[in-house]
């Protein structure tokens, strides 16, 4: 048995998402979540800026003596989780957009992905394009400002669902009847993306395969915690801890007196 903590990070809150669903399938294990919130969104910087801030977020997490690291960001997946695995010798696990499942899944033989920009114009993206989608047709748009809606708290505010109408409808009315999410961030809003789709399209969360994997790696590796431990949840924020706390006492209000702790990179 292996009771260190499992080590969660994003640009902000976005990855939280995954965090829901790591705790659900595996509510003994410990768990260090950093939200990079002062250096949100990264869609839009470059794969160089990635990997050094991914880099410093995983020296922390060692520093805490973490036991494996979920990258729960989708652009820091594509651009850094090569470089994060050739530095460090511990398990790391990466998301990316769940195209398989959307071109298993389609009926109209058409998808959409919803990503950041870094996540659709990087190479795991392309190659698993390549790689699953062949026979259909994957119509991808970027979601311009969805992230800095999710991390001010306003993922079912008019604003959001303005934006998300501008990039579904055009979707919808190619035929797409799957919808990837293609960032972490992105689940928070599956409300107000669900109000606009209605039942023309099936939303597609690959937090839980993510979270299904983590547990998968943990037992391949004999790093489960002992089923009688009492876990430890820390939470850490580059930007305001308040904040963080903040967003989640309104998805997770038992977790909000956890420890919240302010710790820029």
């Amino acid at each position: 048995m292996n009771n260190q903590a499992i080590g969660i990070f994003d640009s902000g809150v976005g990855g939280l998402s995954v965090w829901q669903e790591l705790i659900k399938l595996m509510p003994s294990e410990s768990m260090y979540y950093y939200a990079d919130s002062a250096n949100c969104p990264y869609g839009e910087k470059s794969p160089s800026e990635i990997v050094d801030l991914s880099s410093r977020i995983v020296d922390f997490l060692l520093e805490k003596d973490c036991k494996l690291v979920v990258v729960a960001c989708n652009t820091a997946t594509s651009a850094a989780i090569s470089e994060l695995r050739r530095r460090y010798n511990l398990p790391i696990i990466g998301i990316e957009p769940a195209i398989k499942p959307a071109a298993l899944l389609t009926q109209t033989g058409k998808v959409g992905v919803i990503a950041t920009q870094g996540t659709l114009k990087g190479e795991k993206f392309k190659n698993t394009r390549n790689r699953y989608a062949q026979n259909v047709e994957v119509w991808v748009q970027i979601g311009y400002g969805l992230v800095e809606l999710v991390e001010a708290g306003k993922a079912d505010s008019p604003q959001a669902y303005d934006l998300l109408s501008q990039y579904l409808n055009p979707m919808l009315a190619q035929g797409v009847d799957q919808i990837v999410l293609g960032c972490t961030h992105y689940p928070f809003l599956i409300p107000t993306i669900e109000q606009i789709i209605g039942k023309q399209a099936q939303v597609i969360n690959p937090a839980i395969a993510v979270a299904r994997h983590t547990l998968l790696v943990l037992q391949h590796h004999a790093l489960k915690s002992d089923s009688r431990q009492v876990p430890d949840y820390q939470f850490f924020s580059s930007k305001d801890e308040l904040e963080l706390q903040a967003f989640v006492a309104t998805i997770a209000p038992q977790f909000a007196k956890q420890k919240f702790v302010k710790m820029p990179l």
